[in-house]
């Protein structure tokens, strides 16, 4: 295996002969990014088109990790195969992702028709917003049907990444806060699905209201977000969550929305890598004595931000 370690046309050729270290290795080097990370891709593009993504994010300590164990059992029962992302765009010391998904998610490790992979972003080109559907697409290109992507947190980063996925689930618990808040992070706009976890708790009544009464005042189309409520724990609710996201699928696929989505990721994510090459050609610039001058006047007022800033896009692109 050390002849494939940084060989990714040979090391997808080992994943798809079923390697998990080789399946492993692919994707650090996604996360990595750079020239290997682009031939990853280069080798995958016209591979995919099969896997179907689910996306679940809401607040720190909602139980998604638990509901995505519960989750991945019922897939399991009906002998589908699974990849799970756990997402986790902090880890800024070790720049590893936090492996407490994968202690929670214990029963299903040595399980083949499930892979378990927890990903940060280590100097990526763009973060994980474009680590991800990489990795995605590794996933497909390997094979596996179903991909779930959860997320850690209701920032803006972790609804864009929930938001990559072909349904996306928001999970919150009773109680759940200020709903103009939650609101305001995105969360209605990207939910398909909405699940209030830890059902046996007080207050779901009145976060089921809370919740209705934000899908009335916003725009919908013809799929309403269903509301429903899981006990993780114990395995409560989830066979109807699955349903659902079944249900969420054959809409989708009826309707021809399922492809307009994956079109407008496709278009997000051109925009990105343009806008992050754009930016890192630009950086580049920032220590030659030219933007040393460049400053100085507009510093003294000889030059205004957005002409200085064409200078350095024009001085990036003359690097070339």
């Amino acid at each position: 295996m050390n002849r494939l370690s940084r060989d990714p046309v040979a090391l997808l050729e080992a994943a798809r002969e079923g390697q998990r270290i080789a399946l492993a290795r692919l994707m650090s080097l996604v996360e990595r990014g750079g020239d290997e990370a682009r031939l990853v891709g280069a080798q995958t593009y016209s591979q995919v088109g099969g896997a179907y993504t689910v996306g679940m994010t809401g607040a720190p300590g909602s139980g998604k990790s638990s509901l995505t164990a519960a989750l991945a059992s019922v897939v399991r029962s009906e002998d589908e195969r699974l990849a799970i992302l756990a997402i986790d765009p902090s880890s800024p010391f070790t720049g590893g992702a936090i492996l407490g998904d994968r202690v929670r998610m214990q029963e299903h490790v040595t399980d083949d028709g499930i892979y378990i992979r927890s990903m940060a972003t280590r100097g990526h080109l763009g973060g994980l917003s474009l680590a991800t559907p990489q990795a995605i697409r590794v996933l497909d290109a390997l094979g596996w049907p179903w991909v779930l992507v959860e997320t850690v947190g209701v920032g803006q980063v972790e609804v864009d990444i929930a938001a990559a996925a072909d349904t996306t689930i928001v999970v919150v618990n009773p109680g759940w806060g200020d709903a103009v808040q939650a609101n305001k992070a995105g969360l209605m706009e990207v939910a398909d699905i909405f699940v209030i976890n830890k059902a046996d708790r007080k207050g779901v009544d009145e976060t089921r209201r809370d919740i209705q009464q934000m899908l009335e005042l916003s725009s919908l189309g013809d799929w309403e977000p269903p509301i429903l409520m899981t006990v993780a724990t114990d395995q409560i609710g989830v066979d109807e969550l699955w349903e659902k996201v079944g249900e969420h699928r054959e809409y989708l696929e009826k309707c021809g929305e399922l492809e307009a989505r994956r079109t407008r990721r496709v278009d997000a994510e051109l925009t990105e890598i343009v806008n992050r090459s754009l930016e890192k050609k630009v950086i580049a610039t920032m220590d030659r004595p030219e933007t040393a001058e460049l400053k100085e006047k507009l510093m003294r007022g000889e030059i205004d931000p957005y002409a200085a800033a064409a200078q350095l896009i024009d001085m990036a692109e003359g690097l070339n």
